[in-house]
Parts: C-alpha cells; structure tokens; sequence
C-alpha cells in the first residue's frame, strides 16, 4: 500500500499537466494519506472512462514516504511516479518538470533551484521565469549487454543506455519503421530488461538534431519522454565521436518528439540536462467512487 488507507469518500484533488505533451494526471497528497493501488491509477488514467494522461504524479512529502525518507533532508517533495497502466516506475524525465511546476502554482516552491526525490534519485530542477524547466538528469550508464529491435521483419542494433530506467536506443531510416507501438517492440534477448524497457527509434534532421518515436513501458506510445530523449541523446553523441568525457567539452542535442522539442545537453563529468516546457491544464475532484 502506497499511502495510509483510508475511506476516501469525499472528493480527492486534481490536476493535469503535460510536458511537450506528455501529459499526466497530478494528485496532491503532501502526508500520504490517499490509496492509489494499480487498478485506481489505471482508472485515473484510461482517456474515456478516467482523467487521462501517461502516467500519475503522485504528490507526496519525502518524509512521509517509505521510499524516500531517506532523501527528506535533500528533497521536501518526492515524486511517486506510476504509469499508465497502475505500475511504479523509477524516474520520468517530463514528468519531473511538469511535478516542479506543480509545486511552484500551489506556492510550495518559487521560481529559481529546488530538489525533487524520486526512485532513481535526487533530481536538481530549475524554474526559469520564461516558463521552461531545466532538470539534471543524472549520469547514462550503459549496461554491456548488446540488443536487437525487430519491427516487422526490419532489425536494428539498438544501445543499451539506463538513466534510472532501462531504454533501448535505435537508429532507423524512417520514423514509420516503428510502427505503431501500441505494443512493446520484439527485442533479444529478452533477459536484458527482465522488468521491461523503454524503446526509442531515432532518425537524424541535422547537426545534433534527430526526431524521435519512443514506446513506453507500461503507456505505449508516447508523445514524449524525457529519460528517452537523454538516452538518444547520449547514444548519439557516442554514435557521432561527441562524448564529453572524451573531448572535454559538453555536448548538446536537439531532440524533437511527436508532443514537441527538449534541449538535451551532457557535461563532461556526465551530469545530463533536460530543458523543455511544463504546463498545467486543469485542476478538479475526482469522484472516490472512481478509485474503488
């Protein structure tokens, strides 16, 4: 159980937000006291019979959390993240952005450098007053075992980048290539992601620039994702002889999405920045009934 059980019988808070259109259901739940058990979040987030959205952001204080106690000190809020489907994920890139902003409506924060907890960590963000947020990522780590995508009958090599989740990065000639993602595409061998991974099929459009489909694991396809668009980002640079801990100079990656573009640069001590808009959309109850 995620948070203290209760009766939930009177209207539960909401708002909805999305980050180049990744777009998420937002539950303010600052002492942890709403349910959201996996059939509830999936619920919420089905786009005819719910809210909608990609995934949940969970609002909730690191102390008040099992999970991020420990990051209390470093981080007042922690991003108890779910996908679409009820599962829990460990980090969500556009979803770190669109929960900052959140904070900074509800006047929990201002403008300017916050910490955010989440399951892949401490995330530093930065409000910027044009309202674009700049999140540090962390550091790609690249788990040796090599993958194959398969669409269709085409396959690819695809690199195996982790930044907090596991994502598998490959370079096609055609974005159509993908196809339709509803479902995880086929890869090999299968006991590489035994927990699942996300997919991205990237296409180059110029100098450090390339467009991007990704699938989700647990949403499908999304209109973006901002741990993918670090994870292309990286693959890329080590594609093109770009890695920052070799030349000495930080690289930066344009990275267009179905949703829209995030700005990814990587420094030389590997520390990864995503620069992109968060919007919130809507605010509302939801019916308790809807969570039983």
């Amino acid at each position: 159980m995620d948070g203290v059980s209760t009766s939930q019988t009177s209207p539960i808070a909401f708002l909805k937000g999305h980050g180049t259109e990744n777009d998420f259901v937002i539950v303010p739940d600052p002492d942890n006291t709403v349910d959201l058990p996996a059939p509830a979040v999936a619920k919420l987030c089905d786009r005819r019979a719910g809210i909608g959205g990609d995934g949940l952001l969970h609002v909730v204080r690191s102390a008040e959390h099992p999970e991020a106690g420990a990051m209390a000190d470093e981080a007042e809020w922690f991003m108890d993240y779910r996908n679409a489907d009820g599962s829990i994920a460990e980090m969500c890139g556009n979803g770190v952005r669109v929960f900052a902003r959140y904070l900074q409506r509800a006047g929990l924060v201002e403008a300017g450098d916050l910490a955010v907890a989440t399951r892949g960590g401490v995330k530093k963000v930065h409000l910027a007053k044009d309202g674009h947020v700049t999140v540090s990522m962390g550091r790609a780590l690249f788990p040796e075992e090599s993958v194959t995508v398969t669409v269709d009958g085409r396959s690819w090599p695809a690199l195996n980048v982790n930044m907090g989740n596991p994502h598998a990065v490959a370079f096609v000639e055609d974005l159509d290539h993908a196809g339709n993602l509803f479902s995880v595409p086929p890869f090999t061998p299968a006991s590489v992601y035994p927990d699942g991974v996300n997919v991205e099929f990237v296409v180059d459009r110029g100098e450090r620039h390339v467009a991007v489909r990704v699938h989700e694991r647990g949403s499908g396809e999304t209109r973006s994702c901002g741990t993918g668009a670090c994870a292309v980002a990286v693959a890329a640079a080590r594609r093109d002889g770009a890695d920052p801990s070799e030349t000495g100079a930080p690289v930066t990656y344009t990275v267009d999405l179905p949703g829209g573009r995030l700005v990814i640069t990587e420094r030389p001590d590997g520390e990864i920045e995503m620069t992109g808009p968060a919007v919130i959309v809507a605010e509302g109850h939801i019916d308790p009934a809807l969570l039983t």
